[in-house]
Protein backbone atom coordinates (compact mmCIF):
# COMPACT_ATOMS: atom_id res chain seq x y z
CA UNK A 1 0.00 0.00 0.00
CA UNK A 2 1.28 3.71 -0.99
CA UNK A 3 1.97 6.13 1.79
CA UNK A 4 -1.00 8.52 0.11
CA UNK A 5 -3.16 5.43 0.08
CA UNK A 6 -2.52 4.52 3.80
CA UNK A 7 -2.96 8.20 5.07
CA UNK A 8 -6.14 7.91 3.49
CA UNK A 9 -7.14 4.31 4.64
CA UNK A 10 -6.28 5.50 8.03
CA UNK A 11 -8.40 8.44 8.03
CA UNK A 12 -11.10 6.68 7.46
CA UNK A 13 -10.53 3.91 10.05
CA UNK A 14 -10.13 5.03 13.17
CA UNK A 15 -10.90 2.10 14.80
CA UNK A 16 -7.74 0.20 12.85
CA UNK A 17 -5.98 3.51 13.43
CA UNK A 18 -6.14 2.99 17.03
CA UNK A 19 -5.12 -0.81 16.99
CA UNK A 20 -1.78 0.37 14.93
CA UNK A 21 -0.91 2.94 17.05
CA UNK A 22 -1.22 0.70 20.31
CA UNK A 23 0.51 -2.00 18.27
CA UNK A 24 3.37 0.66 17.70
CA UNK A 25 3.94 1.24 21.31
CA UNK A 26 3.01 -2.74 22.50
CA UNK A 27 5.76 -4.11 20.08
CA UNK A 28 8.47 -2.98 21.82
CA UNK A 29 7.45 -4.43 25.23
CA UNK A 30 8.62 -8.09 24.86
CA UNK A 31 13.03 -6.37 24.51
CA UNK A 32 12.62 -5.05 27.93
CA UNK A 33 16.32 -6.92 28.39
CA UNK A 34 17.27 -5.14 25.40
CA UNK A 35 20.90 -3.86 25.78
CA UNK A 36 22.32 -0.33 27.08
CA UNK A 37 22.22 2.60 24.07
CA UNK A 38 26.14 1.98 22.89
CA UNK A 39 28.06 4.76 21.29
CA UNK A 40 26.51 4.44 17.62
CA UNK A 41 23.21 6.64 17.33
CA UNK A 42 20.02 6.89 14.72
CA UNK A 43 19.99 9.79 12.76
CA UNK A 44 17.08 11.04 11.11
CA UNK A 45 17.29 13.62 8.64
CA UNK A 46 13.58 15.91 7.84
CA UNK A 47 13.78 16.88 4.34
CA UNK A 48 12.15 19.78 1.38
CA UNK A 49 10.73 16.71 -1.46
CA UNK A 50 10.09 19.45 -4.11
CA UNK A 51 13.40 17.62 -5.62
CA UNK A 52 15.32 14.73 -5.30
CA UNK A 53 14.27 13.99 -1.91
CA UNK A 54 11.00 11.66 -1.00
CA UNK A 55 10.68 12.25 2.66
CA UNK A 56 12.59 11.41 5.82
CA UNK A 57 16.19 9.37 5.94
CA UNK A 58 17.95 7.89 8.41
CA UNK A 59 22.05 6.55 9.06
CA UNK A 60 23.68 5.82 11.78
CA UNK A 61 26.56 7.69 13.14
CA UNK A 62 29.48 6.81 15.42
CA UNK A 63 29.68 9.56 18.75
CA UNK A 64 33.66 8.73 19.46
CA UNK A 65 34.87 8.40 15.93
CA UNK A 66 32.61 10.79 13.62
CA UNK A 67 32.06 8.09 10.86
CA UNK A 68 28.08 7.49 9.45
CA UNK A 69 26.74 4.32 8.00
CA UNK A 70 25.02 4.18 4.89
CA UNK A 71 21.75 6.29 4.26
CA UNK A 72 18.54 4.85 3.52
CA UNK A 73 14.90 6.12 3.43
CA UNK A 74 13.35 5.78 6.29
CA UNK A 75 9.75 6.92 5.59
CA UNK A 76 8.53 8.75 2.03
CA UNK A 77 5.97 11.75 3.32
CA UNK A 78 5.79 15.31 1.63
CA UNK A 79 8.09 17.87 2.95
CA UNK A 80 8.48 16.18 6.04
CA UNK A 81 11.13 19.77 7.09
CA UNK A 82 11.64 19.34 10.94
CA UNK A 83 11.64 16.47 13.05
CA UNK A 84 10.93 15.56 16.59
CA UNK A 85 11.26 12.15 18.87
CA UNK A 86 8.68 11.05 21.77
CA UNK A 87 10.71 10.90 25.04
CA UNK A 88 10.64 7.21 24.95
CA UNK A 89 12.15 7.07 21.83
CA UNK A 90 9.45 4.95 20.10
CA UNK A 91 7.71 7.53 17.98
CA UNK A 92 8.89 10.30 15.54
CA UNK A 93 7.25 13.56 15.13
CA UNK A 94 7.24 15.39 11.23
CA UNK A 95 5.88 18.63 9.92
CA UNK A 96 4.54 18.17 6.44
CA UNK A 97 5.44 21.83 5.33
CA UNK A 98 2.83 22.59 2.83
CA UNK A 99 -0.11 24.93 2.15
CA UNK A 100 -2.84 22.84 1.82
CA UNK A 101 -3.40 19.44 3.50
CA UNK A 102 -6.17 17.11 2.41
CA UNK A 103 -7.31 18.90 -0.17
CA UNK A 104 -7.98 22.03 2.32
CA UNK A 105 -6.07 25.66 1.69
CA UNK A 106 -4.22 27.62 4.28
CA UNK A 107 -3.42 23.81 6.62
CA UNK A 108 -0.29 22.08 6.56
CA UNK A 109 0.06 18.54 8.37
CA UNK A 110 2.04 16.86 10.75
CA UNK A 111 2.77 13.07 10.88
CA UNK A 112 3.33 10.33 13.54
CA UNK A 113 5.39 7.02 12.85
CA UNK A 114 6.51 4.54 14.87
CA UNK A 115 9.79 3.26 14.94
CA UNK A 116 11.49 -0.12 13.86
CA UNK A 117 13.91 -0.53 17.23
CA UNK A 118 16.11 -2.58 15.08
CA UNK A 119 15.64 -1.38 11.46
CA UNK A 120 14.97 2.31 12.16
CA UNK A 121 12.27 2.04 9.44
CA UNK A 122 9.62 4.48 9.95
CA UNK A 123 5.80 3.17 9.66
CA UNK A 124 2.82 5.86 9.69
CA UNK A 125 0.58 6.21 12.66
CA UNK A 126 -1.75 8.88 11.93
CA UNK A 127 -1.55 12.48 10.95
CA UNK A 128 -3.74 15.92 11.55
CA UNK A 129 -4.02 18.99 9.85
CA UNK A 130 -1.91 22.04 11.78
CA UNK A 131 -4.88 24.89 10.96
CA UNK A 132 -2.23 26.88 9.20
CA UNK A 133 0.05 26.86 6.09
CA UNK A 134 3.40 25.54 6.19
CA UNK A 135 4.21 24.42 9.20
CA UNK A 136 7.96 24.87 10.27
CA UNK A 137 9.18 23.55 13.76
CA UNK A 138 7.87 21.38 16.60
CA UNK A 139 8.75 19.82 19.50
CA UNK A 140 7.48 17.21 22.26
CA UNK A 141 7.01 18.19 25.45
CA UNK A 142 9.12 16.39 28.13
CA UNK A 143 6.05 14.48 29.78
CA UNK A 144 5.05 12.92 26.16
CA UNK A 145 1.84 14.05 26.13
CA UNK A 146 1.71 16.93 23.45
CA UNK A 147 3.33 18.64 20.35
CA UNK A 148 3.56 22.09 19.78
CA UNK A 149 3.74 22.90 16.08
CA UNK A 150 4.96 26.83 14.85
CA UNK A 151 2.96 27.43 11.68
CA UNK A 152 5.17 29.95 9.20
CA UNK A 153 2.43 31.28 6.67
CA UNK A 154 -0.02 30.67 9.19
CA UNK A 155 1.47 33.02 11.37
CA UNK A 156 -0.04 30.26 14.40
CA UNK A 157 0.99 27.97 16.71
CA UNK A 158 -1.37 24.81 17.58
CA UNK A 159 -1.14 22.22 20.40
CA UNK A 160 -1.74 18.68 19.81
CA UNK A 161 -2.16 15.63 22.43
CA UNK A 162 -0.69 12.58 22.15
CA UNK A 163 -2.37 9.23 23.38
CA UNK A 164 -0.85 6.72 25.47
CA UNK A 165 0.62 4.59 21.68
CA UNK A 166 2.40 8.07 21.09
CA UNK A 167 -1.27 8.99 17.94
CA UNK A 168 -1.65 12.25 16.97
CA UNK A 169 -5.37 13.63 18.54
CA UNK A 170 -7.13 16.62 17.56
CA UNK A 171 -6.17 20.02 18.65
CA UNK A 172 -6.24 21.02 21.90
CA UNK A 173 -4.93 24.58 21.65
CA UNK A 174 -4.67 27.36 18.54
CA UNK A 175 -2.75 30.39 19.15
CA UNK A 176 -3.33 33.06 15.87
CA UNK A 177 -0.55 35.51 15.91
CA UNK A 178 -1.69 39.22 14.96
CA UNK A 179 0.87 42.14 14.44
CA UNK A 180 3.41 43.09 11.78
CA UNK A 181 7.22 44.79 12.14
CA UNK A 182 9.67 46.95 10.39
CA UNK A 183 10.03 45.10 6.72
CA UNK A 184 7.70 44.79 4.29
CA UNK A 185 6.35 43.05 2.75
CA UNK A 186 8.73 40.75 5.08
CA UNK A 187 7.23 41.43 7.63
CA UNK A 188 3.62 42.20 6.97
CA UNK A 189 2.08 39.65 8.71
CA UNK A 190 3.07 37.12 11.61
CA UNK A 191 5.70 34.22 11.00
CA UNK A 192 5.83 32.02 13.84
CA UNK A 193 8.91 30.13 13.27
CA UNK A 194 9.64 27.84 16.11
CA UNK A 195 8.31 26.75 19.73
CA UNK A 196 9.95 25.39 22.62
CA UNK A 197 9.13 24.48 25.81
CA UNK A 198 11.13 25.50 28.67
CA UNK A 199 13.23 23.60 31.16
CA UNK A 200 10.34 23.79 33.72
CA UNK A 201 7.72 22.46 31.43
CA UNK A 202 5.55 25.45 32.55
CA UNK A 203 5.92 27.75 29.67
CA UNK A 204 6.95 27.79 26.12
CA UNK A 205 7.95 30.47 23.48
CA UNK A 206 7.07 31.41 20.01
CA UNK A 207 9.76 33.34 17.84
CA UNK A 208 7.53 35.21 15.37
CA UNK A 209 9.79 36.20 12.65
CA UNK A 210 7.01 38.84 11.13
CA UNK A 211 6.46 40.51 14.52
CA UNK A 212 9.65 40.89 15.54
CA UNK A 213 8.69 39.43 19.04
CA UNK A 214 9.57 36.08 20.89
CA UNK A 215 5.62 35.34 22.76
CA UNK A 216 5.62 33.66 25.63
CA UNK A 217 2.54 30.94 26.34
CA UNK A 218 1.37 29.21 30.13
CA UNK A 219 1.84 25.63 29.10
CA UNK A 220 -0.02 23.00 30.70
CA UNK A 221 0.54 19.66 29.32
CA UNK A 222 -2.14 17.82 31.62
CA UNK A 223 -4.63 19.96 29.19
CA UNK A 224 -2.39 20.50 26.02
CA UNK A 225 -3.50 24.08 26.83
CA UNK A 226 -1.45 27.49 25.72
CA UNK A 227 -2.58 30.51 27.24
CA UNK A 228 -0.96 34.05 26.35
CA UNK A 229 1.16 35.06 29.19
CA UNK A 230 1.51 38.52 31.15
CA UNK A 231 4.18 39.73 30.08
CA UNK A 232 3.31 38.51 26.46
CA UNK A 233 6.55 38.17 25.74
CA UNK A 234 9.86 40.54 24.13
CA UNK A 235 10.83 42.52 21.05
CA UNK A 236 13.84 42.25 19.46
CA UNK A 237 15.16 45.01 17.09
CA UNK A 238 12.66 45.72 13.91
CA UNK A 239 13.68 44.33 11.06
CA UNK A 240 15.79 41.45 13.16
CA UNK A 241 13.29 38.57 12.20
CA UNK A 242 13.77 36.31 15.00
CA UNK A 243 13.45 32.77 14.22
CA UNK A 244 14.86 29.76 16.16
CA UNK A 245 15.32 29.80 19.97
CA UNK A 246 17.40 27.92 22.37
CA UNK A 247 16.82 27.04 26.20
CA UNK A 248 20.09 27.08 28.26
CA UNK A 249 20.18 23.70 29.95
CA UNK A 250 20.71 25.68 33.56
CA UNK A 251 16.93 27.29 33.06
CA UNK A 252 18.43 30.62 33.27
CA UNK A 253 19.11 31.88 29.94
CA UNK A 254 17.61 31.47 26.44
CA UNK A 255 18.74 32.44 23.13
CA UNK A 256 17.15 33.55 19.86
CA UNK A 257 18.93 33.77 16.41
CA UNK A 258 17.60 36.99 14.23
CA UNK A 259 17.70 35.61 10.46
CA UNK A 260 17.47 39.22 9.05
CA UNK A 261 19.43 40.96 10.78
CA UNK A 262 21.94 37.80 11.30
CA UNK A 263 22.26 38.30 15.12
CA UNK A 264 21.85 36.15 18.23
CA UNK A 265 20.12 38.02 21.52
CA UNK A 266 20.69 36.47 24.65
CA UNK A 267 18.44 36.79 27.39
CA UNK A 268 17.85 36.01 30.80
CA UNK A 269 15.20 33.78 31.55
CA UNK A 270 13.37 33.93 34.71
CA UNK A 271 11.38 30.53 35.24
CA UNK A 272 9.09 31.49 37.87
CA UNK A 273 8.11 34.71 36.50
CA UNK A 274 8.14 33.47 32.69
CA UNK A 275 9.80 36.73 31.52
CA UNK A 276 12.87 37.35 29.01
CA UNK A 277 15.25 39.92 29.66
CA UNK A 278 17.99 41.24 27.20
CA UNK A 279 21.61 40.79 27.57
CA UNK A 280 23.00 41.41 24.41
CA UNK A 281 22.81 41.02 20.82
CA UNK A 282 25.83 39.76 18.73
CA UNK A 283 26.30 39.19 15.00
CA UNK A 284 26.76 35.95 13.83
CA UNK A 285 29.37 36.97 11.27
CA UNK A 286 32.98 37.52 11.88
CA UNK A 287 33.84 40.63 13.57
CA UNK A 288 33.33 43.78 10.96
CA UNK A 289 31.97 41.79 8.13
CA UNK A 290 28.31 43.26 7.12
CA UNK A 291 25.44 41.27 5.97
CA UNK A 292 25.64 40.61 2.49
CA UNK A 293 23.06 39.75 -0.50
CA UNK A 294 21.47 36.51 -0.07
CA UNK A 295 22.58 36.14 3.73
CA UNK A 296 20.18 34.87 6.57
CA UNK A 297 20.50 32.89 9.54
CA UNK A 298 18.55 29.56 10.30
CA UNK A 299 19.48 27.53 13.46
CA UNK A 300 20.64 28.48 17.17
CA UNK A 301 21.46 25.65 19.52
CA UNK A 302 23.41 25.49 23.17
CA UNK A 303 26.01 22.95 23.15
CA UNK A 304 25.15 19.38 24.75
CA UNK A 305 26.93 20.80 28.24
CA UNK A 306 25.54 23.83 27.69
CA UNK A 307 29.68 25.51 27.32
CA UNK A 308 28.83 27.07 24.34
CA UNK A 309 25.98 28.17 21.79
CA UNK A 310 26.20 27.49 17.70
CA UNK A 311 24.29 29.44 15.33
CA UNK A 312 24.27 28.21 11.19
CA UNK A 313 24.46 31.45 8.37
CA UNK A 314 23.08 30.80 4.81
CA UNK A 315 24.63 32.29 2.38
CA UNK A 316 27.62 33.08 4.20
CA UNK A 317 27.55 28.95 4.80
CA UNK A 318 29.10 28.66 8.14
CA UNK A 319 28.65 27.77 11.83
CA UNK A 320 29.09 30.75 14.51
CA UNK A 321 30.31 29.67 17.73
CA UNK A 322 30.32 31.72 20.74
CA UNK A 323 31.34 31.15 24.33
CA UNK A 324 29.03 31.27 27.04
CA UNK A 325 29.21 32.81 30.44
CA UNK A 326 27.85 30.14 32.39
CA UNK A 327 26.81 32.71 35.45
CA UNK A 328 25.86 35.50 33.33
CA UNK A 329 25.09 34.29 30.05
CA UNK A 330 26.82 36.63 28.07
CA UNK A 331 28.22 35.42 24.68
CA UNK A 332 32.04 35.98 23.64
CA UNK A 333 32.43 35.17 20.03
CA UNK A 334 34.97 32.08 19.06
CA UNK A 335 34.89 31.86 15.26
CA UNK A 336 33.36 31.18 12.02
CA UNK A 337 33.46 27.80 10.64
CA UNK A 338 32.91 26.46 6.74
CA UNK A 339 30.27 24.08 6.93
CA UNK A 340 31.80 22.49 3.50
CA UNK A 341 28.51 23.10 1.24
CA UNK A 342 25.40 25.89 0.32
CA UNK A 343 22.92 26.89 2.87
CA UNK A 344 23.26 25.07 6.02
CA UNK A 345 20.27 24.55 8.13
CA UNK A 346 19.15 22.85 11.16
CA UNK A 347 22.28 20.90 12.14
CA UNK A 348 22.59 18.21 14.81
CA UNK A 349 24.75 18.03 18.00
CA UNK A 350 25.96 14.06 18.62
CA UNK A 351 25.13 13.06 22.34
CA UNK A 352 28.83 12.92 24.07
CA UNK A 353 29.42 16.94 22.83
CA UNK A 354 32.80 15.67 20.52
CA UNK A 355 30.46 16.28 16.90
CA UNK A 356 28.17 18.85 15.09
CA UNK A 357 26.53 17.54 11.87
CA UNK A 358 25.60 20.31 9.43
CA UNK A 359 23.24 20.61 6.91
CA UNK A 360 23.48 21.99 3.52
CA UNK A 361 20.37 22.45 1.55
CA UNK A 362 21.24 23.31 -1.71
CA UNK A 363 24.52 21.02 -1.90
CA UNK A 364 22.47 17.89 -0.41
CA UNK A 365 25.31 17.01 2.48
CA UNK A 366 25.93 16.63 6.10
CA UNK A 367 29.16 17.80 6.83
CA UNK A 368 30.87 16.09 10.48
CA UNK A 369 32.44 18.90 11.75
CA UNK A 370 34.16 18.13 15.11
CA UNK A 371 33.71 20.16 18.22
CA UNK A 372 36.70 21.22 20.61
CA UNK A 373 35.16 20.80 23.96
CA UNK A 374 37.31 23.44 25.79
CA UNK A 375 37.55 26.12 23.57
CA UNK A 376 34.49 26.00 21.02
CA UNK A 377 36.26 25.59 18.08
CA UNK A 378 35.04 23.58 15.00
CA UNK A 379 37.29 21.14 12.52
CA UNK A 380 36.38 19.74 9.71
CA UNK A 381 36.64 15.62 9.92
CA UNK A 382 36.16 14.58 5.99
CA UNK A 383 33.12 13.15 6.20
CA UNK A 384 30.34 14.03 4.40
CA UNK A 385 26.88 12.24 4.28
CA UNK A 386 25.15 12.82 1.34
CA UNK A 387 21.30 12.87 2.00
CA UNK A 388 19.05 15.22 -0.26
CA UNK A 389 17.70 18.62 0.54
CA UNK A 390 18.70 17.86 4.37
CA UNK A 391 16.86 20.50 6.80
CA UNK A 392 16.57 18.71 10.51
CA UNK A 393 18.64 16.10 12.03
CA UNK A 394 17.61 14.55 15.34
CA UNK A 395 19.68 11.54 17.00
CA UNK A 396 17.74 8.39 18.88
CA UNK A 397 19.98 6.07 20.81
CA UNK A 398 19.94 2.69 19.09
CA UNK A 399 18.11 0.24 21.67
CA UNK A 400 16.36 3.45 23.43
CA UNK A 401 13.29 2.75 24.53
CA UNK A 402 10.95 2.78 27.86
Amino acid sequence: MTMIAKSRFLVAGGLLVAVFCSAAFAADGKKKSRQKASRTVRVYVGTYTSGKSKGIYQFTFDTKKGTAGKVSLAAATPSPSFVALHPTGKVLYAVNETAMWEGKKNSGGISSFAIDPDSGKLELMNQQPTRGAHPCHLVVDGSGRNVLVANYTGGSVIGLPLDQDGCLGEATAFRQHEGSSLLKPRQAAPHAHSINIDPSGRFAVAADLGMDQVLVYRFDSSKGALVPHKPTGTKVVPGAGPRHFSFHPNGKFGYVINEINMTVTAFAWDGKAGTLTEIQTLSTLPPGEKVGKGMSTAEVRVSVRGRFLFGSNRGHNTIVSYRINSKTGKLTYVGNYDTGGKTPRNFGLAPGGRFLLAENQDSGTIHVLKIDRRSGKLTATGTVITVPSPVCVRTLAIGKSK
